[in-house]
C-alpha cells in the first residue's frame, strides 16, 4: 500500500446525500482493506452520517454542496473530513430531555475519543470550514 492514499466526493446538500456519503466512505475503506463488519467500520459510518447530516441541516442553505475527504497516511492514521461553505463552527447544543436532534457533535466526539482519535475544525479559503476526525488506523481486520 502507498504511504498516502486520498479519496474525495462532493455531494449536494440534500438529506439523500447522507446515505450516499456513508456508502462512498464504506466503499473506499473497503478498497483500502478495512473489513466492513467491524466496530471500527461502524464507528466511521456513524461519524460520516453525523458530519454529513450537520453539513446538510445546519448550513441554512448557505452551502449548496458538501465534500467528504478521506486520507490514509502510512496505514497509521485515517483522516476523515467534511467540508461545507457555511462559516459557523459546529457547537454542542444543550441536550434537552425530549430533544430529537442536536447530539451529533457529542456522538462524534465520543466515538473519536473512544477510538483514540481527535476532532478539529479548520477554516477554508472560501470562508467555510472542514470538520476533521483523525483516528488511528488499526489492523484493518481487527476491532
Amino acid at each position: 500500500m502507498a504511504d498516502h492514499q486520498e479519496a474525495s466526493v462532493t455531494l449536494p446538500s440534500d438529506p439523500a446525500s447522507v446515505s450516499s456519503a456513508r456508502r462512498y466512505v464504506a466503499g473506499v475503506l473497503t478498497e483500502w482493506g478495512l473489513a466492513i463488519d467491524t466496530e471500527f467500520a461502524d464507528s466511521i459510518r456513524l461519524i460520516v452520517s453525523e458530519l454529513a447530516t450537520n453539513a446538510v441541516q445546519h448550513t441554512f442553505g448557505q452551502s449548496p454542496t458538501f465534500t467528504v475527504d478521506l486520507r490514509l497516511e502510512r496505514e497509521e492514521q485515517l483522516h476523515l473530513g467534511v467540508t461545507d461553505s457555511h462559516p459557523r463552527r459546529p457547537r454542542r447544543l444543550p441536550a434537552a430531555v425530549q430533544q430529537d436532534n442536536g447530539r451529533g457533535m457529542v456522538i462524534i466526539r465520543c466515538l473519536a475519543k473512544e477510538r483514540g482519535g481527535r476532532l478539529t475544525v479548520t477554516p477554508t479559503a472560501d470562508g467555510g470550514k472542514t470538520v476533521w476526525i483523525a483516528l488511528p488506523w488499526s489492523s484493518p481486520g481487527q476491532s
